[in-house]
Order: C-alpha cells, then structure tokens, then sequence
C-alpha cells in the first residue's frame, strides 16, 4: 500500500526547493509551478517504487527541471515585474550558459548534492561534470562582476525573491489527481482522458463524479501578479487545466553497456540534455529542434567511442521525444521519417531502408551516406513504443554501404532503446533481443514520390558539387530514351493512353560539366499487359539495334512477372578520337513503366553498380506511381 503521510510529508518538503531551482533554470515562475505541481502528480502515480528510495527527490527532480523548461517557450523571458535588479541580473547572467552548465550549478548551489550525483544527474563523467562546473561558475561570477565565493548569496537571493510566493494545491488533491491519472492510463488511455478535460474543461474526474482541480479555477484571478487568466498554458491559472506530461527519467535512456553489447568499443557518455541549449540540431538531416513541437518531455545522450581505422571516428546520439497522447506519437514518428527518408541536406544519399522486426509499436532504419565533410555513415533507426518516439544515431567516419551486421547492430540498439521506454507507465510495446532487419521501401521524397529524388543518386566521379533536380513535368519528350529505342511516355500505346507520365532531370550547376551531362528519368502508367509489351518492346529494339558504330553491353536483367529491369551501355564512336557513352534502363512495377537514361562525362561518371543499383532505387519507388485512368 502506498503511505499517504509519507508522500504529503515529501511533497509539502520539497516543492519549495524544487520551485526555487526550476526558477532559476528558466526564469518564468508560472512554468516553474505548474511543472514541480505536475512532477509531484507523476510521483504520486508511481509512488510505490518511489517511496522505498532513499532519495526520492532525485527522482522528482529531473521530471520537474524538463516539464519547466519544455513549458517555458523561446519568447523573451516572462517574469514578474517586482522581481529586483539582483535577481533579474543573475537569471540573465544563467540564461547565457548553456544548460547543462546551468543545470550543474543549480544542483550545486540549491539542490546540495555531491559531486557524483551531480555528475549522474547531468549525464557526465565527474571529471567532465566538474570541468563545467568551473567554467560555469567563472563565466557567471565575470558576468556579475563578483568572486565566484559569493556566487551562493546571489542564489540565496533568487531563492528568497519566490519562496513563500507561491500557493500550493492541497496533498490530497495532488494524490487524488495522481490516483486519477493511474485511472486513465489503465481503464480508457491517455488519448480518452485528453478529450474528457477538453469536454469538461477540468482536470481530472474521480470515479464518484466529483471533479477537482488543483488550484482555482480557470479564469479566476492568479495567485501571482493579480490580473486575470491571460489564456497563456504558462499562466498559473491556464496551467492546472493540463494533464501531467508522461513520465520520462534519464534512467530510461541508453547507457554505455548497450552501445557496448552491440559495438565492442569503450564507449563513454559525453552529453545528456533536454536538447533546449544551442540550435538544438543533433542528428543529420534534422529540420527542426523537436519532431513534437508541443511535446511533453524531450532528453538527448550523445556517446564518443576511440577511433579506430576499420570505423574511423564513431559515435552514437539517442533521442526520446514524450508526446501527450498516442496519436501525436505517431506524427512524430512521420515526421522523423519523412527527415531521414527526404533528407534535405545537400550531399546526403540514401543507402538503404529497413524495418526492424519486433521493436516497438513501429519501427524503420534508413543508411545515410555523406559526401561533405566530415565524410562517414549515418545509421539512424526510428522507432514508438506508446507515447514516446526515440532516434538512435551511429555514425561513421569511414564511407561503406553499412552492410547486414552494422544494420543489425544498430537495429537490436534501438531494441534496447525501447525496452527501457516500454517499461514507462506511457509504453507501448517493447523490442526483441534478437531484432533483424528486412528490407522495405524507400520512405517518399522529393516532389514526385514515385520517381527519384536527389537523396538517391550517388557522387560522381571527380566532382564534389551536389545533384539538384527541375521539378517534374509532363513527358511531352523522353530525353531518357537512346539513340536505338523510340520509347515515348506521352500518347497511346497498343491503343491505350498512357496515364500519369511525367519527367525530370539532374544536373550538378557549376560543376564545370559539359551541357550534355545529366540524369533524366521518366514515367507513366499502363494497364498491366500493355506495360509489360512497352518493355519487352525496348529490350527487342536494343538487342535488335544495328545503328552504326554502336556497341551495346547488357548490364543487368531480372524480371519476376510482376516487375523487371533491364539496363544497358550504349558506346557511340563519333569520331576517330571521340566516344559517346549512354548508360540506359527501362524497369517495371506491373502498372507502371519508367526509363532512366544517364550522359557521364569526364570528370562525371557512374560504375556499372552505381548505376544498376539507382535503377533498382528506381524501381523500389516506381510502385507509388497512380494506376493508369480508368483501371
């Protein structure tokens, strides 16, 4: 049974000390508040494993710290125009560090903790833990033109300005609030419990009907400052109306002995973060800081291991985002796909896609390839197990294709990722030990999903600039057709029209490249036995071409019944001194045709692989392609 005394004597114990420190991270008391009131509702939910720790504080804190810091936004920083010049300049001399700076002298200066527990909390090794500890407090005392010993009366004065400012909601009410949120998460879920507060407008609801909150209700007067309810979620009195945010404690994230059970390597810890400092870029191809905007809760680990001249530099990130109910998790989960699977980063290609089995509620896996500097190898796996959606990252400083043990490495990480999210009151379904991986279909990009897209071509030879691609158009001309096929993607074929046609190419601008140079792939639908004789159509004309000085070499052919591909090089001798070379394929996916044709120059080419596997690409998302009209 969990001891209510117990946890009222906590809670009346610590919220004061947790307000003045999440004050002091973020300088906005409204976010502070409604964060340390929401961290003591989750504590009560979980009470039980909580209230036989020695130090259940520790356990609190961090869950107060993120909740405070997700809820106070960008905007300049709200504080209450009473507060005294002191004050107000010590939290700009703090707002300048960076967080986790921040966070190591918050725990030294008002949480009184040792030196390890500081160093676990920030996610350090102690010797690094200190190293910021010093230079945050050097950084601060230069910035308040004082010796670093009088650094704590500055930070007494921060506790002084808001302790006693604050009302508190009841023990009981915070309990009953816990043993509701217990409720929803087992009886109806977290997403029925979101739509109930929308349609009552309260809190929470307690099985006789009686519906609490935990301070006034909305639209009454603050507790603080004495105007009106402004609407803002950081507002004391918008705030209580919010359901706790899922549960996500650093212990949930990966530590150096699953790098290590995967990677055989010395692996050591060099950052943990809410990810709120700096730009927030973390991982490659990423667009913006979070995925879920209005997330609830976001944590990122960052891992260096020694080089080493088989991996060359390598290191892992992992990032946990909490949504507040299962169907933002799925968006999530889209939108890091569509940032790996389209990435839009110059000189990035796409290597290969998988989707790890048994891991999570969904799970993918994308090989990225960079070719500007630093080089390497990116393989970034993506995977939701309830409300929480996690990113594992190793990267590479050698440039290989990641092959089927580093993608089954990196999918059974991320099985271990999720198992320690799973076990979280908000987890979905946990991973598989022995997680493998089977090959899918690329994730959409690019304007026109069912052709290729710059993130799939490969580097050239002896030219460093990157691909880029007009935007498609209707297949008036086929530029990919060669000087032996008359394959036209516009009109009819065998009577019938040819449907969704369409054509695009690449180039690489100032490359210093002849004009001839480039990729052009085209498209169009067919019902399926007209499609099928389109291609056996240009494979007769290629083994039938007799035009002069050609020289034609078949590079790869399969063909399933339902798909096929076939690619050639065609060797033109223009001249005594001169030689044309085409490189051509035709492919289909039972519906839909496509023909690629590339001009390599010199400096510019393509190998043989280089080119049979962009046909094959070609090939994986020729199948999104619309059914013909009228089928």
């Amino acid at each position: 049974m969990r001891d209510p005394d117990e946890f009222d004597a906590f809670y009346k114990d610590a919220r004061e000390r947790l307000l003045v420190q999440t004050f002091a991270l973020t300088g906005d008391l409204a976010a502070s508040r409604s964060a340390v009131r929401d961290a003591f509702i989750v504590a009560w939910h979980r009470w039980r494993k909580l209230s036989v720790l020695d130090d259940p504080e520790s356990v609190v804190r961090p869950q107060a710290w993120r909740l405070a810091q997700r809820r106070h936004t960008a905007r300049v920083w709200h504080r209450d125009k009473d507060i005294s010049p002191d004050v107000k300049a010590t939290l700009d001399a703090l707002g300048k560090l960076s967080a986790t700076e921040r966070r190591t002298l918050v725990l030294t200066q008002l949480a009184a903790v040792s030196m390890p527990q500081m160093a676990r909390e920030v996610g350090l090794t102690r010797e690094a833990a200190e190293r910021d500890l010093q230079h945050a407090a050097t950084q601060l005392s230069l910035a308040l033109d004082i010796q670093v010993p009088a650094l704590r009366s500055r930070f007494d004065e921060v506790a002084e300005s808001v302790t006693g400012t604050v009302r508190w909601p009841r023990a009981t009410i915070v309990r009953r609030a816990g043993a509701a949120r217990r409720r929803t998460h087992t009886v109806v879920g977290v997403t029925a419990a979101v739509a109930a507060l929308v349609v009552t407008g309260s809190l929470l609801s307690n099985a006789t009907g009686v519906r609490p909150t935990l301070d006034r209700a909305v639209g009454a007067a603050p507790e603080i400052g004495g105007a009106p309810s402004t609407g803002d979620p950081s507002d004391p009195a918008v705030a209580q109306s919010e359901p706790p945010a899922p549960t996500l404690p650093e212990t949930s994230l990966l530590g150096v002995s699953d790098l290590g059970a995967r990677y055989d390597l010395d692996w050591t810890i060099t950052d943990t973060t809410g990810n709120d400092d700096g730009t927030g870029m973390v991982l490659p191809c990423q667009r913006e800081r979070y995925a879920d905007p209005r997330g609830e809760a976001a944590l990122v680990r960052v891992f260096d291991a020694p080089e080493t001249k088989r991996t060359g530099a390598l290191s892992s990130t992992q990032m946990v985002e909490a949504s507040g109910t299962e169907k933002r998790a799925k968006q999530t989960y889209r939108t890091l796909g569509s940032w790996f699977g389209d990435c839009l980063q110059e000189q990035i290609q796409l290597l290969s896609t998988t989707a790890p089995q048994d891991v999570g509620d969904q799970a993918i896996q994308v090989v990225l390839r960079s070719w500007a500097k630093p080089r390497g190898t990116y393989v970034l796996g993506v995977a939701r197990t309830g409300v929480y959606t996690t990113t594992t990252l190793v990267a590479s400083g050698v440039d290989d294709d990641a092959g089927p043990s580093a993608r089954r490495a990196s999918a059974r990480l991320l099985s271990s990722a999720v198992d320690k999210l799973c076990q979280l009151p908000e987890g979905g379904a946990c991973g598989s030990a022995d997680a493998g991986v089977e090959p899918r279909a690329p994730l959409p990009a690019g304007p026109a999903p069912a052709m290729l897209s710059e993130i799939d071509l490969p580097r050239v030879t002896g030219v460093t600039r990157p691909w880029i691609g007009t935007e498609p158009r209707s297949a008036l001309t086929n530029d990919a057709a060669s000087s032996c096929d008359t394959t036209e993607f516009t009109g009819k074929f065998q009577g019938k029209p040819i449907s969704n046609n369409a054509t695009r190419t690449f180039v690489i601008p100032r490359a210093k490249l002849p004009t001839e140079f480039g990729l052009t792939q085209s498209v169009g639908s067919l019902p399926g036995k007209r499609a099928a004789a389109l291609v056996e159509r240009v494979r007769s004309q290629l083994s039938g071409c007799d035009a002069l000085n050609t020289r034609i070499t078949r590079l790869a052919s399969t063909d399933t019944g339902t798909t096929s591909l076939t690619a050639w090089r065609l060797r033109v001798e223009v001249s005594d001194e001169r030689t044309l070379t085409f490189l051509m394929a035709i492919i289909r996916d039972g519906r839909a045709v496509s023909q690629i044709g590339f001009l390599p120059s010199t400096p510019g080419d393509l190998s043989t692989p280089q080119f049979v596997g962009l046909a094959n690409r070609a090939l994986l998302r020729l199948g999104r392609l619309p059914k013909p009209a009228g089928s």
